[in-house]
This record gives C-alpha cells, sequence and structure tokens, in this order.
C-alpha cells in the first residue's frame, strides 16, 4: 500500500495531508497547515513549509510513500519545481530557487522519494475530477473565486491546457475582458473597488460586502452584477467546451446561495446551460489533486502538460 502527500501551498498558508493511493482516501488524521507570511525572507517561509511536511510525514509514520505534490500559485517551473515568482507581491524572495531539492534537504528524503508540481487551480480541479462533485464527468470546468481568478478545464480527470475548445493556458484570468483582462473583474480587488466607487467605504474583501448586503442594496448589486458578469464571459468557453458541469470555490463561492441564479441565468441566456455546483472538498480539492500527481500512470498523462501551465 502506497501513500502519498499534497501539499496546498496558498498565499498565507500551507496545508497538507496524505492521500491512500490504493484507497483514494484523503487521511484527515494527517492534516497540517502553517500560517506563512508570502513576503518573508525564503528561509522563514521554507521553514514553514518543511514545519507542516514534516509533521504530516510524522503523523503518516512508516507507511511507505511514494512522494510528494505540490499544488503551487504561479509563476512557476511546475517540470523542474524552479520558483519564478517575481513582481508578483507574493513568494518573490523564492525566485529561481530549485524548491523541490531544498526542501528533500530539509526533510532528509531519499532520491526515490519523488517531488511533483503542478498549477493551484488545476490541482484543485483535479482533485475535484478525481473525489469531488466532478467525479464521472467527462469534461469539468473548476473555478477558484478569490484573491484571484483561477480556473481549469478537465476532461477524463486530466487537465486540457492546448487545444482549440480551451484558452491559451488551459485558464481564463489572462484573457481580456471589458478595460484589462478577466482577473481584474472576476477577483476580490473588482469587489473593493466597486464598493469604494459605491459607498465610499473601504473594506478588505468580499466576505464584509456579504454581510453588508443584507441592509445596503449597493452591496447586493455588486455581488449581482458580478455573477451576470461571470456567465456572460464563461458561456462561450463552457460552449466550446461542452463542459458538463462548473465546479466553484473559493471564499466568494460561499456567496452562490444568494447569487448563483444570477450566474445561471446568464450562461442560460447565451444559450450556456450547464450544472452549477460549490466545491464540498474546499481546500481538500488541491491537496487531492496534487497527492494524485504521485500515480505514475496519471503522471505519465499530465507530465507533457506542465510546461504549458
Amino acid at each position: 500500500m502506497k501513500y502519498s502527500i499534497g501539499a496546498d501551498i496558498g498565499g498565507s498558508h500551507i496545508s497538507c495531508a496524505a492521500v491512500n493511493m490504493d484507497t483514494s482516501e484523503l487521511l484527515q488524521d494527517t492534516f497540517c497547515t502553517e500560517k506563512v507570511n508570502s513576503k518573508a525572507p525564503a528561509d522563514e517561509i521554507i521553514g514553514k513549509w518543511t514545519k507542516a511536511l514534516a509533521d504530516c510525514k510524522s503523523l503518516l509514520g512508516k507507511e511507505e510513500m511514494a512522494g510528494i505534490g505540490f499544488a503551487m500559485p504561479g509563476p512557476f517551473n511546475y517540470e523542474t519545481g524552479v520558483a519564478m515568482h517575481e513582481g508578483v507581491d507574493k513568494y518573490d524572495s523564492l525566485h529561481s530557487l530549485d524548491i523541490g531539492s531544498i526542501l528533500r534537504e530539509k526533510l532528509n528524503l531519499r532520491e526515490n522519494i519523488s517531488f511533483r508540481f503542478m498549477n493551484d487551480a488545476t490541482s484543485f480541479a483535479v482533485g475535484e475530477a478525481w473525489l469531488g462533485k466532478a467525479a464521472g464527468r467527462k469534461r469539468s470546468m473548476a473555478l477558484a473565486l478569490g484573491t484571484g481568478f483561477g480556473s481549469a478545464f478537465i476532461e477524463d480527470g486530466v487537465p486540457v491546457v492546448e487545444r482549440e475548445d480551451v484558452p491559451e493556458l488551459g485558464c481564463v484570468w489572462h484573457l481580456p475582458y471589458k478595460d484589462g483582462i478577466a482577473d481584474d473583474t472576476f477577483s476580490t480587488r473588482w469587489f473593493i473597488k466597486q464598493y469604494k466607487e459605491y459607498t465610499g467605504k473601504e473594506v478588505s474583501g468580499a466576505k464584509e460586502i456579504h454581510m453588508a448586503a443584507a441592509s445596503d442594496p449597493g452591496a447586493k448589486q455588486i455581488f449581482i452584477e458580478y455573477f451576470s458578469q461571470l456567465g456572460e464571459f464563461l458561456a462561450p468557453w463552457v460552449i466550446r467546451f461542452k463542459a458538463e458541469i462548473i465546479i466553484m470555490g473559493g471564499n466568494i463561492s460561499e456567496t452562490l446561495g444568494d447569487y448563483g441564479s444570477y450566474f445561471e441565468d446568464s450562461l442560460a441566456k447565451m444559450n450556456a446551460p450547464v450544472e452549477i455546483a460549490r466545491s464540498v472538498l474546499k481546500e481538500d480539492a488541491a491537496i487531492i489533486g496534487s497527492a494524485r500527481l504521485l500515480d505514475d500512470k496519471f503522471f505519465a498523462r499530465v507530465k507533457p502538460l506542465l510546461s504549458k501551465m
């Protein structure tokens, strides 16, 4: 029986857990997390990552471990494990560092223990397609709605990153929209900007605006605009990719219960009806997706795609 560890690298944390690769089961009692200051010096960041991974490995015990998979935000060289963060306001101190080699040494792991890396939003999508709401679907789209606008297209459990029915890079954040790109509109900073324009008040994120929406028509209108525009923007890709389901995660997705109908209506008006589901795996999806990289048959299908992420 083999196990792998999946690690979700966020802008303010690392969370990791072991997965039983034979039973496709996340071992909740191995879950470990550490808060991370993404603007800290490299030694501090690596130290936090090392602690979380070492704690997880300790909880796994002496079971045979195939390796560690990482759901890593870009820019990153997913083939080589070298960080390319520079000028992106997080993890800049890691630029040009061979993360795999450094962590292998820190954790004192043998060379036969594999380290594998994949984009964080793609890892989320893979996890959902493997063990989440998209399991059993041929084609799914996944959205991670939060600080950034993460997305991925999945067919038969594998990311699609270079084909005529998906955008370049297999994601949508960089596509033109309005006066900028999609990430300008479908991320947290849009909510903050819109709320200030409507009310003159400054907030730190969408959660505060959602809380205000019960008594503030302006706050409610922001969410209506957001989900209506999201449907309008995504509809052509839903149609081209023939997506069967869209899985949504991230903190903004927590408002789907109140505003998801505007998203569905917008898609329907564009002749792109599709099932919408909120992730039940949540953060675990990225952990599960990155852990799956240690399945050699799966990785053989994914490896040629890493350079295109």
